[in-house]
């Protein structure tokens, strides 16, 4: 049994992070987290860089459950990374985070959540961050 997370650094991504902890905590499985860029940008804003990851690996020692940390290069998008993780580890949940986008928006961009939810072999939780 392992949870899978994916997580970028936004209200959304922590809003996931901080269930998939309380989840793996609570069944007492391991933590994937998820952090993906799909390398077609010089600076990828969503993809932890190395100060930002060292933090998170100390978040992620203090909260006590077992974790693996992954930033895969490959250049295939976020939902294909973290489906492709849930595969390799066997998952029993994925943890996504969701945001608010317009109608016209998830037409013309699409939607990693939407694909995830649909593609996923395993329950997926979404959620959502608190208001401001």
């Amino acid at each position: 049994m392992s949870i899978i997370v994916g997580y970028i650094p936004t209200p959304e991504g922590e809003a996931a992070l901080e269930r998939a902890i309380r989840e793996a905590s609570a069944a007492e499985a391991p933590l994937v987290v998820v952090n993906s860029t799909r390398g077609d940008v010089f600076v990828d804003e969503r993809f932890v860089q190395p100060d930002a990851a060292k933090a998170l690996d100390h978040r992620l020692a203090a909260s006590g459950v077992e974790y693996t940390l992954l930033q895969p290069m490959g250049g295939h998008d976020a939902a294909e990374e973290v489906l492709d993780a849930a595969g390799q580890h066997r998952a029993d949940l994925i943890v996504i985070g969701l945001r608010k986008r317009s109608p016209v928006g998830k037409l013309i961009m699409g939607s990693t959540a939407q694909r995830i939810l649909l593609q996923a072999e395993c329950p997926v939780l979404a959620v959502k961050a608190a208001a401001a």
